[in-house]
């Protein structure tokens, strides 16, 4: 007998695998969306995460792995025969007293004559003051456009330009640090003496530097040679920014361009220059195409004389020299010593890498 009930239509054989896939699908779709949501808010701390679980990166690669060190100044294997060559250079110029120092900051290789003698540093001294200039602005204890007004005490003679400026100037802690080097400006000089907190301050700051016989004892010019320095510590004061061993790297960046404003390249960069066979009005010129870059900063007040750089080899490394010579009072041999002295470093390091 029939129910009355209208017969159930027959359903298809696809519709249940074709309404699991679809069933699939869509879970598929809610579970990437509710995992990607979850992700993109627990980023930040999954980085933060990671960074403190990572391994710090060192901060320099040692050599041989692809990264140029940036070299230290400590002294390793004596260049036996360039400490001799100087030694003898010097002994041959009776009435000079010569000093003299060379460091390769890559591998340590050095050469030296007397070089923790104390002598007139003229301006060679404003290496140093550069160099606590810029640790002050590293650490915020003065500004890069800083204001320095100009006072009868800091007017300084002989080399440079703002002495003939009006009392009141003032000048910009930039301007003064570059005039100081560019053209040996002395009142410039005196101005940062001064902004760095005199000369018994700055002293201290030279000793806690390993610069023992780096002392200012008046304003420049100083004549009378009564600053002093050694050529250890001069070439020291070029290193420990070379190194990363004071500055930070924007600030040792300032000290390079400044350093290479100066205009006086007649003793080292000359030297080097002579010393591999070559002469020039302009040295620096010459030096670049042989791969070799000078930032130096001279000093001469007649009766001494002293030039101290940071030397770019062709072969990438980096030499820090400072030679000094006191003697009779212009006399044209102290000059010349410094220059022979340089032209051996050529001979042993630029010929020879």
């Amino acid at each position: 007998m029939s129910s009355g009930r209208p017969p159930r239509p027959r359903s298809n054989p696809w519709f249940r695998p074709v309404g699991l896939v679809l069933r699939l699908i869509v879970l598929g779709v809610g579970l990437g969306v509710i995992v990607g949501t979850s992700l993109k808010l627990l980023e930040p701390r999954l980085a933060q995460g990671a960074m403190s679980t990572a391994p710090s990166e060192p901060k320099e690669k040692k050599p041989g792995t692809g990264a140029m060190a940036l070299g230290s100044f400590e002294p390793r294997r004596e260049l036996v025969g360039l400490s001799q060559q100087w030694g003898r250079l010097a002994a041959a110029q009776k009435g000079l007293t010569a000093s003299g120092f060379l460091l390769v900051l890559d591998d340590g290789r050095f050469a030296q004559l007397q070089p923790d003698m104390a002598l007139p540093a003229a301006s060679a001294i404003k290496v140093p003051i550069l160099l606590a200039g810029l640790e002050d602005l590293d650490v915020g204890k003065l500004r890069w456009n800083e204001a320095m007004p100009l006072t009868k005490e800091v007017v300084g003679g002989g080399a440079g330009w703002m002495a003939s400026k009006p009392l009141g100037t003032r000048f910009p802690f930039y301007e003064a640090a570059t005039e100081m080097i560019r053209v040996s400006d002395n009142t410039a000089t005196n101005l940062l003496i001064r902004r760095l907190g005199g000369r018994t301050s700055l002293n201290t700051r030279f000793r806690s530097l390993g610069l023992p016989a780096t002392v200012i004892n008046n304003w420049l010019p100083d004549l009378d040679g009564t600053n002093t320095t050694s050529s250890r510590d001069l070439a020291r004061s070029i290193a420990l920014v070379d190194t990363g061993e004071t500055l930070t790297p924007r600030a040792r960046d300032l000290f390079r361009e400044i350093m290479a404003t100066s205009r006086t390249n007649t003793l080292i960069p000359l030297g080097l220059l002579m010393g591999m066979g070559k002469d020039s009005s302009d040295p620096d010129s010459e030096l670049l195409p042989e791969g070799v870059t000078v930032y130096n900063k001279t000093g001469d007040i007649g009766i001494a004389y002293a030039d101290a750089a940071l030397i770019q080899l062709p072969n990438g490394q980096r030499a820090v020299a400072a030679f000094m010579v006191k003697g009779p009072f212009n006399d044209p041999r102290s000059a010349e010593l410094i220059r022979a002295m340089a032209g051996t470093v050529a001979k042993t390091l630029v010929k020879g890498s």
